[in-house]
C-alpha cells in the first residue's frame, strides 16, 4: 500500500479550517448595541446601568488601557430560529487577539436584574440563550480593556503597567455582538476531529492505531458534503464512531482531570482587576456546572472567595451551593497562593489560619491539600507547616521549570527540616493551564516518573494566570479521552479523589528531603526592594503589636484589637502572593503595595504605642521594651526594663584610617574608607580575609536571557565593578560615613559599634538610578566553611559552599531570612540583615593555603520589565557582621536587628514582667497572641532553633487555669502529640530538631 499519510493530514487540516469551523454557526443576527464608557475606575452594576447609554457600532474602538466600557445589548430572536439540532447563543468578540485568555480584553455579562450569566473571554465568547422566537434579548456587558502587558516577551519595557503612563488611546475594537445559531452536530464533529487528530499526532508513525485514526478522518472528508456540512455532519460522526469507541490500553496511564483556573491575585494587573477576573472565571465555572453534572472545579485562595462575598454576593451564594455539592472545591487552605521563600514563619502559619478559617466559617469545609502550582520554589520548613495545619498533601508543578536539573519524582514524600513528611505530587504534564489536548495527555504519560510502581497523575485544565478557567471544549476533550485507545484514560474528579488513589497505589513512595529550590527566577529574592522591606517590617511590627496587646489584655489593661489585627494580617498575607512579594508585578501593583505597607506601619505603631503605654503606666522613668525572644542588653526577652538601650562607641581617627573598639571587636577602616580589619579580641581571630575588604559594594551587569524581574542568570558574574574610590570619608558623632558615587547613583555607608556586642553595624543608603544592574554587598571572610547555614522559617537550612554537583552548580543565588552563618568548629561568623533575602555564598582557596568564604547580600536590582522603574530611588538597608560561634548566636543578632528595643516613659524602674519565659536558649518564641476564636485564651508559638533536641520549661506571667498543645489552627491535638497541664503543673516541653509547638493557655 502506498503511503499517502502526509497528504491526507494536509487534507484533513484544510477540511477543518475551511469547512467545519465556518459551519459551526448556521446563521447570525445583528443586535442593537449601546455603550457607556466609565470615566475612571470600575463601578458596580447598579451605578453603571443608571447612566446614559448611547448607540455604538460594531467596528468602533472602545475605552482605553485599563478602562471599562459597559455595553447594553438588546434585540429579538427572529422567527424560525432555535430549531432542533441548534443552540441559540450570544457571540461576542471584544477585539480579542490570539494570545491566551486573561491577558487581554474580558467581559462579564449581566441580566437586567443584576444577576450574572457568564464571562466573555477569548476562546469562550458565547452566552447561552434560552428564549423562544419573538422573545426579547436584554443583556449588559461590563467590558474590561486590560492591556496585554507582556506580549510575546517578558523583558521589553512597556508603559502599560502603570495607569499613569499607559495612555488614553483605544487598544481594542468591538468586532462582533450577534445572536447566532450554533449547529450542535457540526460542533460535536469538530470536537471529535480535534481530539482524534491530536491523538494521532502523538502516536508513533508505525502504530496501526495511528493509521486507523488517519483513515477514519479521511473518510470524514469523503462523506461530509463541503457544500452542505450541516446536513451531512452526522455521516462524519458515524465514520468516527468505531475509532472513538475503541477502549484504552489496559496499561494506559490514568489522569484525574481537575478543573482549575490559576488566577494570579496580582501580576500584570492590579488587585482591583483580579476581583473582576475572579467573578468572570467563577461565573464561567458555574455556567458549565449547570449543563455538565460531572464537572468538578478546584479553587484555591480564600482571599478570592472573600472578594466574591464582598463584591459579588449573589455569585458567592451560588458558589456556596456548589461547594456543598462537592463540585466547587476549595483547595490549598491558604489566604493566597503565597511565595514560600520570603514570608516569615509566623506569616506562613497565618496563611493557613486565615485561609482555613474562612473556608471553615463559610462552608464548613477544610481543604486537606496544599495547592501552590506556581510559586517560585518551596522552603524546607513547609512540610511541617502543612502537616501542623491539618493538611496531608501538597501539589505544585513549578519545579518542572528548572533550568539545569529535573526532579526525579512526580509522586513522593517531601521531608522538611524537622523530619515531617507530606505526600507531594507534580502533574507530569508540566502545566496548570492544560486544555486537555492530546499533547498534554501524552506528555503526562511519557514523563510520569513512578511508572511500574503507580500509574496515576493529576491533570489541571483551564485557562489560568489571568483566569478564564475551563471551557466546554475542554470538557468535550475529557469525555472523548475517558477510555480511548492510544490515549491516557481521563476521568474528571476532585483533588481528594486523586490523592486518595495515588497514595493507595504508591504505598512506599520515594523521599525528597530539604528545600525544593527552583532553578530559575533567582532574581525574585531581590527585585522591588521596597516591597520586600515593607513585608519584613510589617511582619515584625505585627509581632510587637500582638505581643504587647496580648500582654496588656491578659492583665486587664486594654481590649485586644482583634478586628484591626485581622485586617492588617489579611493585607500582609495578600501581598505575600507569589507575584507581589517576589517583585515580579507591574508598577501599579508595587505602588499599591508600598502604600499599604506605609498605612500598616502607621496603624501598627498606634497599636504598639497604646499597649506599651498601658503596660508602662504614667511616669517619667525610661522603660526599654524588648519584643525579641533574646535579651536586649539587660532587658529580658518579651519584657521591659530600665536599662537596655544600645550605647555606641566613638571612632578614633588615625594616621592610616579610622578605628573603632568596644573591647570585643577592634575594627579598622583604611584612608579610603574600606573595612579592612575586624578582629575578635577574645580569640584573636580576624574576620576579614587577608588582602580583602569587607562590606564592599559591587555592581554587576544584570541582563538575564528572559524574565527580567524574575531572573538572575549565572553570567552576571562576568562583569563586575567595585566601589573602591569614595567621594568622602568622615566621622559624624559615633558613626563612620563613607560616600561613593557611580553613574547616576549615590551610596552612603555608615559604620558603628555598640558596647557589649561583637558586631559591626552597617547602614547602607542608596539613591539608586541604574538600569539592568545588580548591587551586592560582599564580605570575604577568613573562615573555611564547608556549609552555610541560612535562616528560613522556624529554623535554618545548611547548603554546601562547594560546587560538586549540578544541583550545587544551579544553586548560585539563595534565600536567607534574617541571617546567614558560616564557621569552623569553635568559631563562626554571622551576616545579619534588616530586609535583604537574596545571597550568594561561595568559598575559594588562597595562595597562602587558607580559605576565603565569600558571603554576599544582593541589595538591589534594576530590571526594566514588567516595571521599567523598578527599585529606582532611595533605599536604606541594614546589615550586621558579627562573631557568632553558633547558629543561636546568629539568630540572636538577626532578631535584635529586626526587633530593636523601644524606649518610652513609664511608671518606675521595675519594668514589665514578660508574659512568658523559656528556660532553654535553643527554644525561641515566634508569636504571642490571643486566640482567633476571641475566647481570650493566650496562644504561644515556639520552635527549636538549633537543629537538635531541646527541653524547655515554660513560665507564664499570667494566672493559668489550664494549658494544652494545639495545631497551627489552634485546635487541641490528640494522640501522641497531645499534652495538657493544669493550673499548678509545670509546663515542660521536649522538642525535636526544628519542631514548632503551639501552646494554648486559658487565662484566669
Amino acid at each position: 500500500m502506498h503511503d499517502n499519510s502526509a497528504s491526507v493530514e494536509v487534507r484533513v487540516d484544510r477540511f477543518v479550517l475551511e469547512r467545519l469551523i465556518p459551519a459551526l454557526y448556521r446563521r447570525s443576527h445583528h443586535l442593537t448595541v449601546e455603550a457607556w464608557d466609565v470615566p475612571d475606575e470600575p463601578v458596580p452594576f447598579a451605578e453603571a446601568v443608571a447612566q446614559e447609554f448611547t448607540p455604538f457600532a460594531v467596528g468602533t474602538p472602545w475605552s482605553k488601557p485599563w478602562g471599562t466600557t459597559w455595553f447594553h445589548v438588546t434585540g429579538e430572536v427572529p422567527a424560525g430560529w432555535g430549531s432542533a439540532g441548534t443552540a441559540l447563543e450570544l457571540l461576542v468578540d471584544l477585539g480579542f487577539s490570539t494570545r491566551q485568555p486573561g491577558f487581554q480584553a474580558e467581559g462579564l455579562v449581566f441580566r437586567p436584574d443584576g444577576t450574572i450569566v457568564k464571562a466573555i473571554e477569548p476562546y469562550n465568547g458565547y452566552v447561552p440563550i434560552d428564549v423562544a422566537p419573538g422573545d426579547r434579548l436584554d443583556f449588559y456587558i461590563e467590558a474590561a480593556s486590560n492591556p496585554d502587558v507582556g506580549g510575546n516577551f517578558f523583558y521589553i519595557p512597556t508603559p502599560l503597567g502603570d495607569k499613569a503612563t499607559a495612555g488614553t488611546e483605544s487598544i481594542y475594537t468591538l468586532r462582533q455582538i450577534d445572536l447566532v445559531e450554533r449547529d450542535v452536530d457540526v460542533y460535536e464533529l469538530e470536537r471529535d476531529v480535534w481530539s482524534l487528530l491530536g491523538l494521532m499526532r502523538e502516536l508513533e508513525p508505525t502504530l496501526p492505531r495511528r493509521a486507523e485514526i488517519l483513515r477514519a478522518l479521511e473518510r470524514v472528508c469523503d462523506v461530509v458534503d463541503p457544500d452542505d456540512v450541516a446536513s451531512t455532519a452526522g455521516r462524519g460522526r458515524a465514520a468516527l464512531e468505531a475509532v472513538l469507541a475503541s477502549p484504552a490500553y489496559a496499561s494506559a496511564h490514568a489522569i484525574t482531570a481537575v478543573g482549575h483556573a490559576h488566577i494570579d491575585s496580582a501580576w500584570l494587573w492590579p488587585t482591583r482587576e483580579t476581583v473582576r477576573k475572579c467573578a468572570r472565571t467563577f461565573s464561567n465555572v458555574l455556567q458549565l456546572m449547570d449543563v455538565d453534572p460531572d464537572f468538578v472545579f478546584a479553587c484555591s485562595s480564600a482571599q478570592q472567595f472573600s472578594w466574591m462575598k464582598q463584591f459579588y454576593p449573589e455569585l458567592f451564594e451560588r458558589i456556596r451551593t456548589r461547594v456543598a455539592e462537592g463540585r466547587f472545591v476549595p483547595v490549598g487552605g491558604m489566604w493566597v497562593e503565597s511565595d514560600t521563600n520570603m514570608p516569615g514563619g509566623e506569616a506562613l502559619v497565618r496563611q493557613f489560619v486565615h485561609g482555613k478559617g474562612f473556608f471553615l466559617r463559610e462552608f464548613g469545609y477544610e481543604p486537606k491539600e496544599v495547592w501552590l502550582p506556581d510559586s517560585f520554589g518551596y522552603t524546607a520548613a513547609l512540610p511541617q507547616i502543612v502537616r501542623a495545619s491539618g493538611s496531608d498533601s501538597f501539589l505544585t508543578q513549578k519545579i518542572s521549570w528548572n533550568d539545569t536539573n529535573r526532579m526525579p519524582h512526580h509522586s513522593f514524600l517531601w521531608e522538611g527540616i524537622d523530619g515531617s513528611q507530606v505526600f507531594t505530587h507534580f502533574p507530569p504534564s508540566d502545566t496548570y493551564n492544560s486544555d486537555l489536548a492530546a499533547s498534554d495527555l501524552a506528555r503526562a504519560q511519557r514523563q510520569y516518573a513512578e511508572k511500574g510502581a503507580s500509574n496515576i497523575s493529576m491533570g489541571l485544565f483551564g485557562w489560568g494566570d489571568g483566569g478564564g478557567g475551563p471551557t466546554r471544549e475542554m470538557l468535550a476533550a475529557a469525555k472523548r479521552t475517558h477510555d480511548l485507545e492510544g490515549s491516557p484514560k481521563v476521568t474528571i474528579g476532585s483533588p481528594q479523589q486523586f490523592f486518595d488513589e495515588a497514595k493507595a497505589t504508591l504505598p512506599h513512595p520515594s523521599v525528597w528531603s530539604g528545600e525544593m529550590y527552583l532553578e530559575l527566577h533567582r532574581g525574585t529574592y531581590t527585585s522591588q526592594a521596597n516591597t520586600k522591606q515593607g513585608n519584613r517590617v510589617s511582619e515584625h511590627l505585627l509581632r510587637e503589636a500582638e505581643l504587647w496587646s496580648a500582654t496588656a489584655a491578659t492583665r486587664g489593661l486594654l481590649d485586644y484589637p482583634y478586628d484591626e489585627l485581622t485586617d492588617i494580617w489579611q493585607t500582609v498575607l495578600l501581598q505575600q502572593f507569589h507575584d507581589i512579594l517576589p517583585g515580579s508585578s507591574i508598577a501599579w501593583v508595587h505602588q499599591q503595595a508600598e502604600e499599604n505597607y506605609a498605612r500598616i506601619a502607621r496603624e501598627l505603631e498606634t497599636l504598639i504605642g497604646a499597649a506599651q503605654r498601658a503596660l508602662a503606666g504614667s511616669g517619667d522613668a525610661e522603660l526599654v521594651f524588648n519584643a525579641s525572644p533574646v535579651a536586649a542588653g539587660e532587658v529580658a526577652p518579651l519584657g521591659a526594663g530600665a536599662d537596655g538601650r544600645a550605647r555606641t562607641v566613638r571612632p578614633v581617627e588615625t594616621s592610616d584610617g579610622i578605628t573603632l573598639d568596644n573591647g570585643l571587636l577592634s575594627v579598622r577602616l583604611d584612608a579610603a574608607g574600606s573595612l579592612v580589619s575586624v578582629r575578635h579580641l577574645a580569640s584573636g581571630r580576624e574576620l576579614v580575609a587577608p588582602g580583602e575588604v569587607a562590606a564592599r559594594l559591587q555592581i554587576f551587569r544584570d541582563t538575564p536571557n528572559q524574565w527580567d524581574a524574575w531572573d538572575i542568570d549565572r553570567h552576571y558574574k562576568n562583569n563586575r565593578f567595585e566601589l573602591d574610590t569614595p567621594d568622602s570619608v568622615s566621622i559624624a558623632g559615633d558613626v563612620v560615613e563613607v560616600v561613593h558615587t557611580h553613574g547616576q547613583s549615590t551610596f552612603t555607608q555608615r559604620y558603628w559599634l555598640v558596647e557589649g556586642e561583637a558586631a559591626v553595624q552597617l547602614e547602607t543608603e542608596i539613591d539608586w538610578h541604574e538600569t539592568e544592574k545588580l548591587l551586592k554587598l560582599a564580605f570575604p571572610l577568613d573562615v573555611r566553611a564547608e556549609q552555610a547555614s541560612s535562616e528560613i522559617q522556624f529554623g535554618h537550612i545548611n547548603r554546601p559552599t562547594a560546587v560538586n554537583t549540578s544541583w550545587d552548580y544551579a544553586r548560585f543565588e539563595t534565600i536567607a531570612h534574617r541571617w546567614v552563618h558560616v564557621g569552623e568548629p569553635g568559631f563562626g561568623i554571622a551576616v545579619a540583615n534588616g530586609s535583604t533575602y537574596g545571597h550568594d555564598i561561595t568559598r575559594s582557596t588562597r595562595d597562602d593555603g587558607g580559605t576565603t568564604t565569600l558571603v554576599r547580600e544582593s541589595l538591589l536590582r534594576a530590571p526594566r520589565f514588567p516595571d521599567p522603574e523598578a527599585d529606582q530611588g532611595v533605599h536604606v538597608l541594614r546589615t550586621a557582621l558579627a562573631v557568632a560561634d553558633t547558629v543561636l548566636d546568629a539568630a540572636a543578632y538577626g532578631y535584635r536587628l529586626n526587633l530593636p528595643a523601644r524606649t518610652i516613659s513609664g511608671a518606675g524602674s521595675d519594668g514589665v514582667a514578660p508574659i512568658l519565659t523559656v528556660s532553654s536558649p535553643a527554644v525561641l518564641v515566634e508569636s504571642v497572641k490571643l486566640a482567633e476564636d476571641r475566647s481570650g485564651d493566650l496562644v504561644v508559638r515556639l520552635y527549636e532553633a538549633q537543629g537538635g533536641r531541646a527541653r524547655a520549661t515554660i513560665g507564664l506571667g499570667v494566672p493559668v487555669v489550664s494549658a494544652w498543645t494545639t495545631d497551627l489552627i489552634e485546635r487541641e491535638l490528640s494522640g501522641d502529640a497531645a499534652a495538657r497541664w493544669g493550673a499548678d503543673d509545670a509546663i515542660e516541653l521536649e522538642l525535636r530538631p526544628f519542631q514548632v509547638v503551639t501552646l494554648r493557655v486559658k487565662v484566669g
